[in-house]
């Protein structure tokens, strides 16, 4: 019987992608407004590809209408160029996480997902890559709001359609390398996992109090006992 839907951030958590995504993300802007705005020095770090696109723009002064008028063709830019562009080589596995998303996808009590800042089409490109989007059949995207917060709501439901389960509270578990994916699990009082593989430290990461902290995934039958927690 299942007892945890387990949403896994993509960057930071289960792996990194090389310089090759910000200039793919400034070549699109490029093309599409003729400015890369502020993308080459903007922390991404557990931010969502919509808002990216706003915030680097918006720095260099373009009014958000005139942003949101090309919006998607600059979404569409970016995902063909990711995809296109982007290779094996490009893609880095982070500790333990093979392991671990092998031990998890055998488990009849958990159901894994997708919680992420990347827009669907190019964050499944990161998976399918280096092998490991078969283990996530759903997800909440960057497709589906502007905030990372917008995006637990979004994952339950889609959960629901799939098991006919509604997972409350605990049964919620968020795994991610940013303050952002621990405050999100609380918006539906879910327990979150912190890793510190990404662009935040343990320390960083501890003083915003997440239900569990690891340095990497790389202890793959602590992270099941912590995941299994009440």
């Amino acid at each position: 019987m299942l007892k945890k839907l387990v949403l896994f951030d993509i960057d930071g958590t289960l792996l990194k992608v090389g310089n090759i995504n910000r200039r793919i993300l400034m070549d699109a802007l490029v093309e599409i407004y003729g400015t890369e705005g502020s993308a080459a020095t903007h922390d991404f770090s557990g931010r969502m590809d919509s808002t990216i696109i706003y915030d680097v723009l918006g720095d260099t002064g373009i009014a958000r209408e005139k942003i949101e008028e090309k919006f998607e063709a600059a979404k569409q830019s970016y995902i063909r160029r990711f995809r296109k562009e982007t290779q094996k080589s490009d893609i880095t596995l982070l500790s333990g996480v093979p392991e671990l998303l092998r031990n998890l996808a055998g488990r009849a009590d958990i159901l894994l997902g997708l919680l992420t800042g990347n827009f669907e089409a190019s964050g499944r490109h990161k998976l399918h890559l280096p092998g490991i989007d078969h283990y996530f059949s759903f997800g909440a995207f960057a497709d589906d709001g502007m905030h990372r917060n917008d995006l637990p709501p979004v994952a339950v439901e889609r959960a629901y359609r799939i098991t006919g389960r509604r997972f409350t509270g605990s049964d919620i578990v968020i795994i991610g390398d940013t303050v952002h994916d621990i405050t999100c699990a609380r918006v539906l009082n879910g327990r979150s996992i912190a890793v510190a593989t990404g662009n935040f430290s343990i320390n960083d990461l501890r003083k915003h109090n997440p239900s569990e902290l690891f340095e990497n995934l790389s202890r793959t039958e602590y992270v099941i006992h912590s995941i299994l927690k009440p």
